[in-house]
């Protein structure tokens, strides 16, 4: 079998090693003849970038670069990266990196146009209907990392700096015409991060399968994300050259952002207020709460993670799957408690506040109380 390949779901994908040649046409597919290119400013001047502006430049396509993205992104963020866009008279963007420059490069795009305020898209009921769609820019997502499927997501987080929380910008037409998938991209991403990363493209399959709502296509390919992780994700750890285990990454990836459609829960309820509040890497997030989470939901998802483990090749039904996170979360130096982490001195009251206003908590499959998620949160501290 070989690792390059050609999709339409949910959106066209150009999948494979060297891809990344092909940003020209994708560009050209797109409809966009003079993009921006939106990256954070770790990568700004890293070769896989200046490779990429270097072939825009060559094309015709120009190479101009907005880099002035946070690890987690956010209103003022928006509005630099707005001016750069209108003062260079773009048509598009190339959203590269991970998740901060990929969601901040969506935002762009579709704020480009609009005359409302970027809260007024909060995703929340239909407020995305009034946005002007017509007015949204087109957008080319190439990423850079394998964990938060950003490139084929119908949404942004978007953190307020004034109020310290994550907001989710939706609407379907955020979602990237053209997506090219590198493995090679990801190959100089370290130890950590490929963990952090891997383990949030974990996060996102696990609530995906364990999710009440019914999506029988999202259910599956939640589940076929797990058995790539598991197979996959301890390759790229151990070898970050390993290009084969950086393509299936990178796949599963893409797969848990789209399985999520089917709906997240408490791991990422608890994880974006503690991101937003105390600044931690999202993914690490997730993966330090999700060996709590999983007790907690465990009435609900005995049964389901009991079918899961035996596709997954993993003993012992539910306490086998359980062990088995623990396993993989202390191999990859993943802190034991939101204190290890870093996470000090909490607002608990507010965080339990913000996460139970979290869109992520209606999909998870025990229903979220005050009580029970102070409770919750308490085991993870």
């Amino acid at each position: 079998m070989t690792l390059t390949a050609n999709w339409s779901y949910p959106t066209q994908i150009r999948f494979g090693a060297g891809r990344i040649a092909e940003i020209d046409r994708a560009c050209k597919a797109a409809g966009i003849a003079k993009p921006l290119l939106v990256t954070d400013r770790g990568l700004a001047g890293m070769a896989i970038t200046t490779g990429t502006l270097d072939r825009m430049e060559a094309a015709g396509l120009g190479r101009a670069m907005f880099a002035e993205v946070d690890p987690n992104p956010n209103e003022r963020n928006v509005a630099a990266g707005l001016a750069a866009y209108r003062e260079g008279g773009h048509d598009g963007v190339v959203a590269f990196g991970g998740g901060s420059g990929l969601d901040l490069g969506k935002v762009l795009a579709f704020m480009a146009g609009q005359t409302r305020p970027l809260w007024d898209f909060e995703d929340v009921g239909d407020w995305w209907t009034r946005a002007d769609a017509d007015a949204i820019a087109p957008i080319v997502a190439v990423p850079t990392t394998a964990g938060t499927g950003s490139e084929v997501g119908r949404a942004s987080v978007i953190t307020n700096s004034e109020t310290a929380e994550k907001k989710i910008i939706f609407h379907p037409r955020i979602l990237p015409t053209v997506v090219i998938c590198d493995p090679e991209l990801t190959v100089g991403m370290p130890p950590a991060i490929t963990a952090g990363t891997g383990l949030d493209a974990f996060a996102h399959c696990v609530e995906a399968y364990c999710s009440p709502h019914y999506h029988p296509m999202s259910h599956g390919m939640a589940l076929e994300g797990m058995r790539i992780v598991r197979e996959y994700l301890p390759r790229a750890y151990a070898d970050g050259t390993d290009i084969e285990a950086r393509a299936q990454m990178m796949s599963a990836a893409a797969m848990g952002a789209t399985a999520f459609q089917k709906g997240l829960g408490a791991i990422h309820a608890l994880s974006h207020p503690i991101g937003a509040m105390h600044h931690t890497h999202h993914g690490t997030t997730n993966a330090v709460v999700m060996p709590a989470v999983l007790r907690f939901n465990r009435p609900a998802i005995e049964a389901a993670m009991d079918r899961a483990t035996a596709y997954l090749g993993i003993a012992g039904g539910y306490e086998g799957f359980c062990a088995w996170v623990d396993e993989l979360n202390g191999a990859m130096g993943i802190p034991a408690s939101l204190t290890a982490l870093g996470v000090t001195n909490p607002d608990i009251d507010r965080l339990v506040a913000d996460a139970l206003k979290d869109p992520s908590t209606g999909g998870n499959p025990v229903p979220m109380t005050e009580a029970n998620t102070r409770a919750l949160l308490e085991a993870c501290l």
